[in-house]
C-alpha cells in the first residue's frame, strides 16, 4: 500500500479554526464598532445642537439673549435643561405671543423634531433636567391613593384638589391639569415653570411623581365617580360658595319679599 502524501486532519480542526475566526471577528467588532457608534451619536448630537441654535436665533434670542443669558424681556436659559424646553415649547407656552403676567398654553409652533433640536441647544449651555423617558412618567402600577395624598399636600393649594386649576395674585393662575399629558406633568414637577416650585428627584422621588400622575389620571377620568353627588365643576369652595350665595341668598330674598307682600295685603284688608 502507498503511504498517504498528507496527514489526515483531526476531526476537531475545523471547529477550532471557526472558533478562532469568530473570536478575532468579535474582538475587532468590540474594538471598532462602539467607537464608530459613539462617534455617530456625537455627530448627530452636534447637528441637533447646530440646528437648535439656528431655531433659537430666529424665535427665542430676541427675549432670552443671543447666548441664552437672558434679558429684560426674558429669563436666562443657562442650566434650565432640555426638560424645561420640551415642556414650554411642546405646550405652546413658548414662544410668547405677547408679554403678560403668565404664559398660557396654546397650540405648539414647533414640531417635536424642532423642539428636540432647541432642547439640545439649550442643554448644551448648561447642565439641567433632561427630557424624561416613558418609563419615568408612565403611571402603570403606581399608587393612586398615595398620589392623592401627595397632590393634596404639595399641589392642591394652587391647582385645586382635583387639578382643576385656580386663580393666583396679580393676574397669574394655576392651570388646569385635566387632559395634560403625563410627560408634561412630570416635566413641570422637575423644572417648576413660572410660579410653580420645582420638585427634583432629591425632593420628590420618581416613584412619587408617578403616583401623582396616576392620581390625576384617575380623578379626571370619565369613569371617575363623585360620592358627594353633583361636583359643581370640582372647584371646591369657590363654586360651592357661589351656589350658596346665588340660590341660597336668592331664595331668602324671595321669601322675604313674599312675606312682606302678604303682610301688606293683610293690613289693607
Amino acid at each position: 500500500m502507498k503511504k498517504l502524501s498528507a496527514r489526515r486532519r483531526h476531526p476537531l480542526a475545523a471547529v477550532v479554526v471557526l472558533l478562532f475566526a469568530l473570536a478575532v471577528t468579535g474582538g475587532l467588532y468590540a474594538a471598532f464598532a462602539p467607537a464608530d457608534k459613539a462617534k455617530a451619536e456625537d455627530t448627530a448630537q452636534s447637528l441637533a445642537i447646530e440646528e437648535g441654535k439656528k431655531l433659537y436665533s430666529v424665535g427665542c434670542a430676541s427675549c432670552h439673549g443671543t447666548g441664552g443669558q437672558g434679558s429684560s424681556d426674558g429669563p436666562s436659559l443657562v442650566g434650565v435643561g432640555a426638560a424645561a424646553v420640551d415642556f414650554q415649547v411642546s405646550t405652546g407656552r413658548m414662544p410668547l405671543q405677547q408679554q403678560g403676567a403668565q404664559a398660557p398654553s396654546k397650540k405648539a409652533m414647533y414640531s417635536q423634531a424642532e423642539t428636540d433640536q432647541l432642547a439640545a441647544y439649550i442643554a448644551s449651555l448648561g447642565a439641567g433636567p433632561s427630557v424624561p423617558t416613558k418609563g419615568q412618567y408612565n403611571p402603570d402600577g403606581a399608587d393612586i391613593a398615595k398620589g392623592g395624598e401627595l397632590f393634596r399636600t404639595n399641589c392642591a393649594q394652587c391647582h385645586n384638589f382635583t387639578g382643576k386649576g385656580g386663580a393666583l395674585s396679580n393676574g397669574k393662575f394655576a392651570p388646569s391639569l385635566e387632559g395634560v399629558e403625563p410627560k408634561h406633568i412630570y416635566e413641570a414637577m422637575q423644572t417648576g415653570p413660572q410660579n410653580m416650585p420645582s420638585f427634583p428627584d432629591t425632593t420628590m422621588p420618581e416613584k412619587n411623581k408617578k403616583d401623582i400622575i396616576a392620581y390625576l389620571g384617575a380623578v379626571n377620568s370619565d369613569k371617575s365617580e363623585n360620592p358627594g353627588g353633583l361636583e359643581l365643576g370640582g372647584l371646591g369652595p369657590v363654586s360651592e360658595g357661589l351656589f350658596a350665595w346665588i340660590f341660597g341668598l336668592g331664595a331668602l330674598i324671595a321669601v322675604a319679599i313674599w312675606v312682606a307682600a302678604r303682610t301688606a295685603k293683610a293690613k289693607k284688608s
